[in-house]
This record gives C-alpha cells, structure tokens and sequence, in this order.
C-alpha cells in the first residue's frame, strides 16, 4: 500500500498527474477543489472513490482512492473538526481507520493549527488505537514552534500518539528527532532558505512494523507548484495480512 500526502496549493485538476507519477493508493490533497470541480485532463487516471471537506469550494481537503478501497467517513465525525477527518477505509488487502489530517484553523481562541489536532485526538481517543489506525497530513506544525504552557503543542500531540502506540513512520524509517529534520516538507514563500517540516504521517505500529520506505519530495522539482512537497509511505500489506491470519 502506498500512501502519499501533498498539500497542492490549490487547482489540483491541472498537477494530479505529477502526484499521479507515483502510483500512490490513497491520496491525501489538501487545498483541494470541490470534485465538481475536478476537470482533469484526458489520460489522468480516475479515483475510485474520494471524499472532500470543505466551506471554500476552491479549497477543502480531498481523500482519494485509486485502487478498491473504499471510505465510509465514520458516525463519531465532530463537525468542529472539519478538516480532521475520520474514516473507515475498505475493500483492499486490509481495513484500518484513517484520519485526513489539514490542520488550517488559524483563529482557533485556545491556538492555532496543531490545537486543532490536539482537539481532535482527544475527541477522537476512543477509536484512536494501537492497531490499524493512521494519521496524515498537514499538520501546519513542527516542535520547533513549541510553546511550553500551551497543552496541545506539537510536542504533546507526537507525545500522546506513542503514548497509543502510534508513530510518525518519516522519524521512524529515517531515524530523525521531532524537531531536527533533515528533509523539509514546506518551504515558507517557496524559499528554498526557508524549510520547515509540516506534513506528516503516522501508523499504529502493526502497521508501521511493515513499512518499506518513505520519500519526501524534492524541493527544486515541486517549488514550481506548490510550497509543499509529497509525502510518500508505502507498506508490504501482504506481510500484514499474512501475519494477521497467522
């Protein structure tokens, strides 16, 4: 299973194809058009279901699938949280929960951005566990910006997901420290002097435990459209399942 994370700028109908390149199976797009809005051009391959949130029709936050899963946006879905999104994914080699993650809520009274998905893990605690979850996105946030007497800064958000036995799989796979990134995945104005690490992706540890490899998009390609780059996971879903019926 491959699944990518990219924060396009906005008019996904005309870069779907340089995100597409990567033959990804689910696709996580934040500032996303409405799927009415979806013209894509003639060859771009064709989701198989997709999900969209969102009060701007020119940019919300798109879910798509391009292989047999399936999403069901799940009952406990907290309107307030808009563009956290919990879903039931199914239909391919496993079922898991997946939360879409497009933290963009600036004028939140107790915080910005990262408050939102502290909000949203504590709201969302009882089906946030330890086996087939993951979370992904934009989160907008980094340690680095850390404000100590702030409760859900970023540090306690990474905190509280391993307290569930939930990882990001970038400081995993590549041995990095919250904070101290070597590959960023935002670039402040498109300035390649100003990085940041903001977009990321979090597995419960069955699943973490089969990841392949994970890429991060390089800047002096994707600068051209957009001041984000992917995010790129991919699992050996055969091996879950086979330890899953052993």
């Amino acid at each position: 299973m491959k699944i990518i994370t990219w924060n396009c700028n906005m008019a996904f109908r005309n870069k779907a194809d340089l995100i597409l390149t990567y033959q990804p199976d689910i696709l996580i797009v934040p500032e996303c058009e409405h799927p009415d809005k979806l013209l894509f051009k003639n060859g771009t391959p064709t989701p198989t279901d997709t999900v969209w949130f969102g009060q701007n029709q020119h940019k919300g936050l798109a879910v798509f699938s391009y292989c047999d899963f399936r999403f069901n946006v799940l009952d406990v879905h907290n309107d307030g949280f808009k563009m956290i999104v919990p879903m039931a994914v199914s239909g391919g080699q496993f079922d898991f929960n997946l939360f879409a993650v497009w933290a963009n809520n600036p004028n939140d009274p107790d915080g910005q951005y990262v408050t939102q998905v502290w909000k949203a893990i504590h709201h969302y605690d009882a089906i946030i566990n330890n086996k087939r979850t993951i979370l992904i996105g934009d989160f907008n946030s980094n340690t680095i910006w850390d404000r100590p007497r702030r409760e859900g800064n970023h540090s306690a958000v990474v905190k509280r997901l391993e307290e569930k036995g939930i990882f990001s799989v970038y400081h995993e796979h590549f041995h990095q420290t919250q904070g101290e990134e070597q590959h960023p995945t935002f670039y402040l104005y498109r300035h390649k002097d100003k990085p940041y690490h903001l977009d990321y992706c979090f597995a419960s540890m069955d699943i973490l435990e089969h990841l392949v490899s994970v890429e991060v998009g390089d800047y002096d390609f994707w600068n051209r459209y957009s001041d984000h780059v992917p995010v790129i996971a991919t699992f050996d879903t055969t091996l879950y399942n086979k330890k899953v019926n052993a």
